[in-house]
């Protein structure tokens, strides 16, 4: 994703600990369109120097002993709305942590560098993020926490019929608010968001607790079938097959692609393969350019496909290359992208 920048990006970094501070610090100095303004080594500082300094993102670990950094980044939504990333453990508490995080307005989530995550993988992510959110439309936060709709969708015979889905940055929220409005009966539905392992877990998990579909994170051959849906898990790609008039997925490792692992190509370029013209595809909020090739490649073997409106997405990067390749059949906001799924499903 190409950013043209008139200044530095201004950052704060809040975190406890000393060394986290320093090491965000530096590498995110390195970047000529980042400037880091201050740290903060808890909310009630990050609170003053937010007003004295006026920084452009900021990035928090909400996992901090002696305050409750989700309390925090409600108050802040609320009174001070703007782009937040949270960093965070790579362990299932964090992950759930993060997911609390993101309900709570926070638009994406890297992980701290750690063993199995180098220093350099994690502020390279952590740099091409905040330069994406940096000027994405943060309004007063409202919970994604899904609440039971009073009218459900009614839904006709869709057998064979498959829903693919991508997104990236600000797709947390967004893919909230489209399982949601999902029936008990939805066609089966496969999705790849970015995000790192034990997010997806947490993520896959919550969604289930609150959507009248079943949602999973897959696992290697689960079967793709009508009310469940699979998200991929942090750190595999997942692709689609199909065995008679059975749908299943594969979970590999293997190289990121478009510089995702798990990647949205990946899995829209199986759809296209294996589903054909029995499939609908969505590409959602995200930076970059991952599944736009791939929605295409649906697109060419008969598929329905919708891409995310600039006006609704926090970030228009992945929808905004797979419009300008002719990937998206529709244009849609996020309100109406459930709608048009379905839509697609019923016909012929």
């Amino acid at each position: 994703m190409q950013l043209t920048l008139n200044k530095c990006v201004k950052v704060l970094i809040v975190d406890d600990s000393a060394i986290v501070r320093k090491i965000l610090s530096q590498q995110l100095s390195q970047d000529p369109n980042i400037e880091v303004v201050g740290t903060a080594p808890d909310p009630f500082i990050a609170r003053d120097k937010i007003v004295a300094l006026d920084p452009d993102v900021l990035t928090l670990d909400v996992e901090m002993p002696r305050m409750d950094g989700i309390t925090f980044l409600r108050k802040l939504m609320k009174h001070h709305p703007m782009p937040v990333i949270v960093v965070s453990s790579l362990t299932p508490k964090g992950g759930k942590t993060a997911m609390e995080a993101l309900d709570a307005g926070a638009v994406d989530v890297v992980s701290k560098p750690g063993p199995s995550y180098s220093i350099g993988d994690a502020c390279t992510e952590l740099i091409e993020k905040i330069k994406a959110v940096s000027k994405a439309r943060i309004t007063t936060h409202k919970s994604t926490s899904v609440e039971t709709p009073n009218k459900r969708l009614s839904m006709t015979e869709t057998t064979n019929k498959i829903f693919a889905i991508g997104a990236s940055t600000g797709g947390v929220q967004a893919l909230s608010y489209v399982l949601s409005e999902f029936p008990a009966n939805a066609p089966g539905t496969v999705i790849v968001q970015h995000m790192p392992g034990h997010f997806t877990t947490s993520f896959a998990e919550r969604l289930n607790r609150e959507c009248n579909v079943n949602v999973k994170e897959a696992q290697d051959g689960d079967r793709v079938i009508p009310g469940q849906v699979l998200i991929a898990p942090g750190g595999f790609h997942m692709l689609l097959r199909r065995s008679g008039a059975n749908y299943f997925v594969n979970i590999k490792d293997g190289p990121r692609v478009c510089r995702q692992i798990p990647s949205v190509e990946v899995l829209f370029n199986s759809v296209a393969k294996y589903a054909g013209a029995n499939a609908i595809g969505a590409i959602l909020t995200g930076m970059g350019n991952d599944g736009a090739k791939g929605l295409l490649n649906m697109r060419n073997s008969g598929a329905h496909t919708i891409a995310q409106d600039e006006d609704s997405c926090i970030v228009f990067g992945m929808p905004k290359e797979a419009i300008a390749c002719g990937a998206a059949e529709k244009i849609t906001p996020l309100s109406d992208v459930t709608k048009s799924l379905i839509e697609f499903a019923q016909q012929n």
